[in-house]
């Protein structure tokens, strides 16, 4: 049987603090509970990569972003299901509020490899340079 396949957006959000990394709350996945990500969610149907950008952020952290260029693609598998995982730079536009996140940090782009990320942003944060 194929897996089911989703496109996720993503931001690699950067304030003058560093970049913005979110920790997830409990999942039913034990390789994505608890782990951190890029902020972001599924493009829905009808939608470019950067309005469903914008509109998860807005539902998920109630933060505005300008959206800017394309970081990274990747395709990872997860044992249930397979994404293709797009993140682009974006600046903050407002204040962030955690609505469905565990926990959220600014790091500097040295530390971000510190963290327990979920696999498939693990693998985008290998392709992505911040300067």
């Amino acid at each position: 049987m194929e897996k089911r396949h989703l496109t996720v957006v993503a931001a690699a959000v950067a304030g003058p603090e560093g970049i913005l990394c979110v920790r997830r709350g409990p999942t039913p996945y034990p390789y994505t509970s608890l782990k951190y990500e890029f902020p972001g969610g599924k493009v829905e149907p009808g939608e470019t990569p950067q309005e469903a950008l914008r509109r998860e952020l807005r539902e998920e952290l109630d933060l505005e972003v300008g959206v800017g260029p394309l970081l990274a693609t990747v395709d990872h598998e997860y044992p249930d299901f397979r994404i293709t995982l797009i993140v682009y730079r974006c600046t903050p536009r407002s204040g962030l509020r955690l609505k469905e996140h565990a926990d959220a940090l600014w790091l500097p782009p040295g530390r971000l490899e510190s963290l327990d990320w979920a696999a498939a942003d693990r693998q985008a944060l290998s392709h992505i340079k911040f300067c």
